[in-house]
C-alpha cells in the first residue's frame, strides 16, 4: 500500500509548505496543487516529521482544500506536488433534503464516501448543476462525521460514473458534461456506460481464451432460433438486451416426450409462473402478447448445479486496485426461489455465502473456478471495451460438469447480496477498490497520460 499523508494547516503569513524530507529530497518543487487547482509555494523540509504537510490558510484557501483530517497520497510531476486524490462522483437524482440529497441512494453513497480515510482520497458527489465552468469549481456534497454538507472545490483529479440507470445516461446535457470534462479538462472518467447483453457476448466472443464461458446466445429473429436451440439445449432463457434485476426474462423449456412447451416468468404481479402449451406460436402470443421481441436475445440453457433441488448460480465482483490491477472482491452463492425464472432475491431468491452451501471442498474447488473465470473475463472486456472500467459484477453459473458459464456483467453491479450479515466485509472491500483505483488513475493521468489514453 501507497503512504498516506496527513495535512495540518497552519496560520501564518507565508507561502511556505513543510514537506516530508523524503518527498523535498526528490526533486525541487514550486507548486502545490489540489483537484485542478495550483499555487506557487516555497517548499521547507518538515523539521521533525516524514509523516505530514504542513500548509497556510493562503494556500488551503486558495487551493479550495476542505478542512478535514484526511490523509491524502501525494505526487509528483515536474515541479509540482499533488495532494489527492480529489475524486468526483458522478450522478444525477439530487433532492432537496439535507438528510437524503440523493434520494433513496443517499445511503449507498454515504457508505462509499465513508471509506475516504482507509483510502488515502478524498471523494464527493455531485451532479451537472453544481458545476460552475467559470469559476471551474464544484459545490459539492461531502459526508463527513455522519452528516452531509455541500464544498465547493476545485475540478477533481478522477470522476467516478455512478449515474443510476440508462435513461439518465442518455440524456442530452449528461453526456455534454462527460464529454466536456474529459476533452477538454482531461479528467479520467471511470465506469462509463452500461454493458448491452448483446454486444458483450460478441465482443468475448472475439477471444479464444474466453470463449468457453460463454452459452450460444443470438438476437431474436424468428421462432425457428429458439426451435432450433430448443432441440439441441432442451431449454433456453428469453432475456432483454438491456434488462437488469433479473426483468423481463423468460425460460421456454421443450419436453420431447410430450411435444409440449412450458414457460417459466414472473408475471405483472410479481407471481412466478410455469404455463404449458402445445405450440411455441401459441406460448409467444399468449405470455409476450403484444410485447416487441426486436430488443431481446436468446440464450442457451445450463443444466446448473443445484442445492436442495434449486438451481445455484453466482455474483462475482471484480475491481481494479491501486495498481491498477484486476481482482476478486466477492463471491456469493444465489439459490433460486422456489418456481423462479431466477436467482435474483426479488423472485424469491436467497443469498448465501459459498461456505454455508458447500462443503470446504467444493469450496475450495467452486471458488478457484470462479475467481479464474472473473478474472479473465475482467481482462479480455477491459481490452475489448471503450472508456476505462473499474469495477465488474459478473452472474456465472456452474453445470453439473463442473464447468463455468457466465450468463451476464454489469458495469453498475447490484449490491443487495451485500446484506447478508456475512458479506460485510466484502461489501467494504468493493467500496474500498472502487475508489482506491482513482489513487492509481490520478497517477497516471499525471505521470503516463499516454498509456492512460491510447
Amino acid at each position: 500500500m501507497r503512504k498516506h499523508y496527513l495535512i495540518e494547516f497552519v496560520q501564518n503569513d507565508q507561502m511556505i509548505v513543510f514537506c516530508p524530507p523524503s518527498i523535498f529530497q526528490e526533486k525541487e518543487l514550486t507548486r502545490i496543487a489540489f483537484g485542478s487547482k495550483s499555487v506557487e509555494a516555497e517548499f521547507l523540509p518538515h523539521p521533525d516529521s516524514d509523516n505530514c504537510i504542513v500548509i497556510n490558510r493562503h494556500i488551503q484557501h486558495a487551493l479550495q482544500i476542505p478542512d478535514f483530517k484526511q490523509p491524502y497520497h501525494l505526487f509528483i510531476n515536474g515541479n509540482t506536488l499533488f495532494i489527492g486524490p480529489l475524486v468526483g462522483i458522478f450522478t444525477a437524482g439530487f433532492t432537496d433534503l439535507d438528510e437524503q440529497p440523493i434520494g433513496e441512494r443517499t445511503q449507498f453513497f454515504s457508505k462509499l464516501l465513508s471509506v475516504n480515510k482507509t483510502v488515502g482520497a478524498l471523494s464527493f458527489v455531485f451532479g451537472e448543476q453544481h458545476i460552475d465552468w467559470k469559476q471551474g469549481t464544484i459545490e459539492g456534497y461531502f459526508y463527513e462525521n455522519n452528516r452531509w454538507q455541500q464544498l465547493e472545490v476545485p475540478f477533481p483529479n478522477v470522476i467516478y460514473d455512478r449515474l443510476p440507470n440508462r435513461k439518465s445516461e442518455r440524456i442530452p446535457k449528461l453526456m455534454k458534461v462527460k464529454e466536456r470534462l474529459q476533452k477538454e479538462y482531461l479528467i479520467p472518467w471511470y465506469n462509463p456506460g452500461f454493458f448491452n447483453k448483446l454486444d458483450i457476448y460478441e465482443r468475448l466472443e472475439q477471444d479464444s481464451s474466453v470463449e468457453r464461458y460463454l452459452p450460444e446466445t443470438h438476437p431474436f429473429t424468428s421462432f425457428s432460433i429458439i426451435e432450433t436451440m430448443l432441440s439441441k439445449y432442451g431449454h433456453v432463457f428469453v432475456k432483454p438486451r438491456n434488462g437488469s434485476l433479473g426483468l423481463g426474462i423468460h425460460q421456454i423449456i421443450y419436453d420431447r416426450e410430450t411435444g409440449k412447451y412450458y414457460c417459466r416468468y414472473q408475471d405483472s404481479e410479481e407471481r412466478n409462473r410455469l404455463r404449458k402449451f402445445p405450440s411455441l406460436e401459441l406460448l409467444f402470443k399468449w405470455v409476450f402478447g403484444n410485447q416487441s421481441l426486436e430488443n431481446m436475445i436468446v440464450q442457451q440453457g445450463i443444466h446448473l448445479i443445484r442445492k436442495d433441488r434449486r438451481p445455484v448460480d453466482f455474483r462475482v465482483h471484480t475491481n481494479k486496485d491501486e495498481t491498477g490491477n484486476w481482482k476478486v472482491s466477492a463471491i456469493a452463492a444465489k439459490i433460486a426461489g422456489q418456481g423462479s425464472v431466477t436467482t435474483h432475491k426479488r423472485n424469491g431468491g436467497e443469498v448465501k455465502t459459498i461456505n454455508e452451501i458447500f462443503n470446504k471442498e467444493e469450496c475450495n474447488i467452486y471458488t478457484e473456478k470462479l475467481s479464474k473465470a472473473a478474472l479473465d473475463l475482467s481482462n479480455v472486456l477491459e481490452q475489448n471495451i471503450e472508456g476505462i472500467i473499474g469495477e465488474i459484477g459478473f452472474d456465472l453459473g456452474i453445470d453439473r460438469n463442473g464447468d463455468v458459464w457466465l450468463f451476464e456483467a454489469n458495469s453498475k453491479p447490484g449490491r443487495s447480496i451485500f446484506s447478508h450479515p456475512k458479506m460485510k466485509d466484502f461489501d467494504l472491500l468493493t467500496r474500498k477498490l472502487s475508489l482506491a483505483y482513482a489513487v492509481f488513475l490520478t497517477e497516471q493521468s499525471l505521470l503516463h497520460p499516454e498509456e492512460l489514453y491510447k
